[in-house]
C-alpha cells in the first residue's frame, strides 16, 4: 500500500476546497516544523479550517514525483527513505548541496544521471535545475512547454519526443525531503487572508504638489495616490491583445533572457513555480515608442534632476508584467533614488520598512552591496510575516489596485507580490528633497559596486554633480546646508522628552 500521506492530505484539500495545512513556526529554509504540523493535520481529518492554517490552491496538482515532507517518514517507522538509499555515499549531503553540484553539469549529463537510481531521478528532474539550464542556454528566449525540462528538450533537441516528459514521469515511493517539498509547497500555497488584511498606508486623492512635498516627500514617508493617472491612455488600452499586437516581435527583458510578449504570456499562463519570471524592461519606450506616449509622469514626480545627464543617466523607468505570485523580494531602490509605481492592470501587495529597520529574514552585507533573503516571496510570508505583528515599528502595508500609484521614498525596504496578473509602470527619480542623499551615495568608496543602471559607475558622481552645478548654480551648497540643519534639529530632544526626573530614572509626563 502506498504511503503518500501528504498526497492524501492534498486530495482532501481539493475535495473539500479549503482544507488547511498547518504551520505556525517556520524559522528557516529547512521546514521540518512544517512537516510535523502537516503530518498532524493528516490525523485530524475532520478538523475545521482556522485562520492560522495554510490553504493549497484548489487547482494544485500533487507533487510531480511524489516527494513527501520528511515528517511523514516519522509516521511510517518501517519505511526507509529512498532518498538516502538512491544517493549512496552522497546521502550525507544536504538536498541543497546535491542540487548545487548537479547545477555544474551539462543537460546531457543531468539526463544520464537520472537513470542511475530513483533518488537521482527525483533530484535531476527538479524543475529549478532545468529552469537554470533554459535561462543559461537560451538567452534569445524560449517557448514554454509546460515544464522547464520539456522546454529545454524541445528547444535543444526538436526531434526528440518529449511527450513522456510532458506527462510528468513517474512517482517515487517513500521519497522524503523537506527542501524539495517546500519548493512545491511555496508554488502552490494560497495567500493567507491575514497577509492581505493590514492596510495602514496613507491614501490621498487630489492633493496639491505642495501638500505632497510637505507631508510625504520631505519627511520621506510613503503614500498611495488615487486618481492621478486617470487620463493615461495606457489605463484603457493595455490589455494582452493590445500589447501583443502593438509590440509584435519586439523582445523585452525577462530575467536574464529576452522574450516576445506573446511567448511571455504563454509562459505565465502555464507556469506554477516558486519564483515566476518577471518581465522588467528599462528600454520599453525606446523599443516601442507608443508605449512611452500612452502614459505621463504624474504631476507629483516631475522634478527629476537625473534628467540633466540626458542619455547618460542611469536606468530609471520600467514596464513590469507578471503573473500572480511574481514580484520583487525585499530591496532598496537603486542609487538612493525615490520611486513611484503605477498599476495599470491587476493588483499588488506592498510591504515597506523605513530605512533604519531591516525586515525580518533579510540580511544585507555591511557595505550594502549584497542582500541575503529567502528564496521566494511566499517563503518570506510563511516564515517571517507573522513576526512583524509584535514589532514596535510595524511595516507600511497596502494593496495597490488598478489606477493607483504608490510613492516609495528613498531608502525604504519594500517587497511586492502580484495578487493577479499585473501590468505596471515604475520610475525612479531624484528631486531636491533627496539630491543630497543621492550625491552622498554616488561618492561612496565602493560606488563601483553599489551604483547600478549605468556602465560608468565610477564617474557617475562627478558627472552628475557637475551637471547639477552647471544647471542650478549654488543649489547643492544650499541643500547641503539645509540638510545639516535638519539633522541638528532631529538630534535635539523634544520638550516632553527633556522633562525627566533624573533621580527617578525614566519618569516622563504622559497623558
Amino acid at each position: 500500500m502506498r504511503s503518500f500521506r501528504m498526497r492524501n492530505l492534498l486530495s482532501r484539500v481539493k475535495r473539500r476546497t479549503k482544507k488547511t495545512i498547518r504551520n505556525r513556526n517556520i524559522a528557516t529554509r529547512n521546514c521540518i516544523p512544517i512537516t510535523k504540523e502537516l503530518t498532524r493535520s493528516v490525523e485530524q481529518e475532520d478538523e475545521e479550517i482556522t485562520e492560522e492554517g495554510f490553504s493549497i490552491k484548489s487547482s494544485a496538482p500533487s507533487h510531480t514525483h511524489g516527494v513527501q515532507p520528511l515528517g511523514n517518514l516519522y509516521l511510517n517507522p518501517g519505511s526507509v527513505n529512498s532518498r538516502d538509499t538512491g544517493l549512496g555515499n552522497l546521502h550525507t549531503l544536504s538536498d541543497e548541496l546535491v542540487l548545487d553540484i548537479l547545477g555544474f553539469l551539462e543537460a546531457s549529463s543531468v539526463g544520464i544521471l537520472a537513470s542511475v537510481s530513483k533518488s537521482f531521478y527525483v533530484f535531476t528532474n527538479h524543475e529549478p535545475l532545468w529552469r537554470n539550464l533554459v535561462l543559461e542556454n537560451l538567452p534569445a528566449g524560449f517557448q514554454y512547454k509546460g515544464s522547464w525540462k520539456s522546454t529545454y528538450v524541445s528547444a535543444c533537441y526538436p526531434s526528440f519526443d518529449d511527450s513522456a516528459i510532458a506527462l510528468g514521469g513517474f512517482k517515487v515511493r517513500d521519497f522524503y525531503s523537506d527542501y524539495l517539498f517546500q519548493s512545491w509547497l511555496c508554488a502552490n500555497l494560497e495567500m493567507k487572508p491575514e497577509w492581505l488584511e493590514r492596510d495602514n498606508v496613507v491614501r490621498k486623492r487630489g492633493i496639491s504638489v505642495e501638500e505632497f512635498v510637505l507631508n510625504f516627500e520631505e519627511p520621506n514617508k510613503p503614500v498611495l495616490l488615487e486618481g492621478c493617472i486617470d487620463n493615461w491612455g495606457a489605463l484603457g488600452n493595455w490589455d494582452r491583445d493590445y500589447l501583443i499586437r502593438l509590440c509584435g516581435d519586439v523582445k523585452f527583458s525577462v530575467g536574464p533572457v529576452e522574450m516576445k510578449l506573446g511567448d511571455y504570456f504563454g509562459y505565465s499562463d502555464q507556469v506554477r513555480e516558486e519564483r515566476p519570471l518577471y518581465l522588467f524592461d528599462p528600454k520599453f519606450a525606446e523599443k516601442v515608442p507608443k508605449l512611452g506616449d500612452e502614459y505621463e509622469v504624474p504631476v507629483y514626480f516631475r522634478e527629476d534632476l537625473f534628467s540633466v545627464l540626458d542619455n547618460e543617466r542611469p536606468d530609471y523607468r520600467w514596464i513590469i508584467i507578471g503573473p500572480a505570485g511574481s514580484g520583487s523580494s525585499f530591496h532598496v531602490d537603486p542609487n538612493s533614488t525615490s520611486a513611484w509605481n503605477a498599476v495599470i492592470k491587476g493588483s499588488k501587495k506592498w510591504i515597506l520598512f523605513p530605512p533604519d529597520v531591516i525586515p525580518p529574514g533579510v540580511h544585507p552585507s555591511p557595505d550594502g552591496a549584497e542582500v541575503a533573503s529567502p528564496v521566494s516571496i511566499i517563503e518570506w510570508f510563511m516564515n517571517f510575516y507573522g513576526a512583524t505583528k509584535n514589532w514596535k515599528t510595524k511595516p507600511i502595508e497596502c494593496v495597490c489596485k488598478t489606477g493607483e500609484v504608490i510613492f516609495v521614498p528613498s531608502g525604504w525596504w519594500h517587497l511586492v507580490i502580484n495578487l493577479e496578473e499585473s501590468i505596471a509602470i515604475t520610475q525612479n527619480y531624484v528631486s531636491r528633497r533627496n539630491l543630497v542623499n543621492v550625491l552622498d551615495f554616488l561618492k561612496r568608496p565602493n560606488a563601483s559596486t553599489l551604483v547600478s543602471g549605468t556602465r560608468d559607475r565610477v564617474n557617475l558622481y562627478d558627472k552628475f554633480k557637475n551637471a547639477i552645478e552647471a544647471s542650478f548654480p549654488g543649489e547643492i551648497d544650499d541643500l547641503t546646508r539645509k540638510e545639516e540643519e535638519r539633522k541638528i534639529q532631529q538630534r535635539k530632544l523634544p520638550f516632553w522628552d527633556s522633562v525627566t526626573d533624573a533621580n527617578a530614572g525614566a519618569f516622563k509626563f504622559s497623558f
